[in-house]
């Protein structure tokens, strides 16, 4: 995972410099400037997704850089993403339908957060204690046949994620949605 709001002692214009190196196209802070590269070069959805997602966070490091901050006790959201990889099928799916037989996906898991700011720390929580939180989960998901885990008999993108909120949002009350996604164009949006 990328994480460009670190609490090191980088300046906001070195985090600005890695946007910028990280591969992508710049993307002079505004998301247009995503969209009409992606129609120039027909670029695939995961560099425009980058370039869009790196337009976001520009602009919000360009507002810490002017001297704002986030007011504490504002309510945020925050995402981590995790990936994982499996094999599956669907056993109740109609006959002769394509994920009746066994396959594998790269699935992607994005937990997200939503609270207060902490007046103190200056953050709703670590995303540290995001991956810790997950970390059982991933080593039970992790290049496993997903329909040998106990209550994945099933494993359609919902039942994933409904079974990593079950898990999850016990240790992390914060959670507020479970994504999981099986291809860059499919994915489940489960907020409990």
């Amino acid at each position: 995972m990328r994480r460009y709001f670190t609490k090191s002692n980088s300046s906001v214009c070195d985090r600005l410099n890695v946007l910028e190196a990280d591969g992508c196209p710049a993307t002079d802070g505004k998301l247009g400037t995503a969209q009409a590269w992606e129609s120039d070069n027909r670029a695939t959805s995961s560099k425009i997704l980058c370039m869009i997602r790196n337009a976001r966070e520009t602009e919000v490091l360009k507002s810490q850089a002017a001297g704002g901050s986030v007011p504490s006790g504002q309510l945020v959201r925050l995402a981590r993403e995790f990936t994982f990889e499996a094999a599956h099928r669907l056993p109740n799916v109609p006959e002769g339908h394509k994920c009746a037989r066994l396959h594998g996906h790269s699935f992607r898991v994005e937990l997200i957060c939503e609270g207060k700011v902490d007046p103190h720390t200056g953050w709703l929580l670590d995303f540290a204690d995001l991956k810790r939180a997950f970390e059982p989960v991933f080593e039970q998901l992790d290049h496993h046949y997903l329909n040998e885990i106990d209550g994945l008999e099933n494993p359609t993108a919902e039942n994933i994620a409904k079974w990593i909120w079950t898990r999850v949002r016990p240790v992390l009350p914060q959670l507020s949605q479970v994504n999981v996604a099986e291809t860059c164009a499919s994915r489940c949006e489960y907020r409990g």
